[in-house]
């Protein structure tokens, strides 16, 4: 039972749309009638600016990570339910009850996830992002490789248990997915490339 409930937390700590709320502050504006409509940090930069972006993607990131901390905290540390916080961090993020349900990509949060699960292959995960990144010049293509390899990650690097493989999997599936649309743009060359500024 303690279980669900820190499932339920994950999900409500992924749920609060912090890039939408930043921008209203800071801007007036809502995020999701800008660009991309997306509510995470990338869109938050064209739409409110670099300091918002910052703090949407560390904030993104802090809950991903609380979120399995504190899964982790109230089942004596247990590897299974902490995997389904991280899913469930990611879900709160991609469906949020606060915003009907329409949320951003969850990169952000599925990245302060693992960096608690499993941190080192997180942290070669952002290495292959800013490597893709810096060639491509698409924040979507680092995303999607960045997830799209990560699996591998968990399991070469970490040897992982099997049901924190499968989140893994689970996980970068929900990112791939959610990329959909700019999968679409970048074979039709109408993907935005990324520029450091507003």
């Amino acid at each position: 039972m303690i279980g669900l409930l820190g499932i339920l937390i994950a999900y409500l700590l992924g749920a609060i749309p912090f890039g939408y709320l930043l921008t209203r502050f800071t801007t007036g504006k809502d995020v999701r009638s800008e660009g991309s409509g997306n509510i995470g940090a990338t869109n938050v930069l064209r739409a409110a600016g670099r300091g918002a972006a910052i703090a949407t993607l560390v904030l993104d990131m802090a809950k991903g990570f609380a979120a399995v901390w504190i899964a982790a905290y109230l089942t004596d540390g247990s590897s299974g339910w902490s995997a389904d916080a991280a899913l469930a961090v990611m879900v709160g993020h991609a469906f949020p009850v606060f915003l009907g349900f329409k949320g951003g990509k969850a990169v952000a949060t599925f990245t302060g996830a693992f960096l608690y699960l499993t941190p080192i292959p997180a942290l070669a995960g952002i290495i292959v992002f800013v490597i893709t990144v810096v060639v491509t010049r698409y924040i979507s293509a680092g995303s999607i490789l960045a997830a799209a390899t990560f699996p591998l990650g968990v399991w070469v690097i970490d040897h992982a248990s099997l049901n924190v493989i499968l989140a893994a999997l689970i996980a970068a599936a929900i990112v791939v997915y959610r990329h959909k649309d700019n999968i679409r743009r970048m074979r039709m060359g109408k993907e935005p490339v990324f520029r450091w500024g507003a």
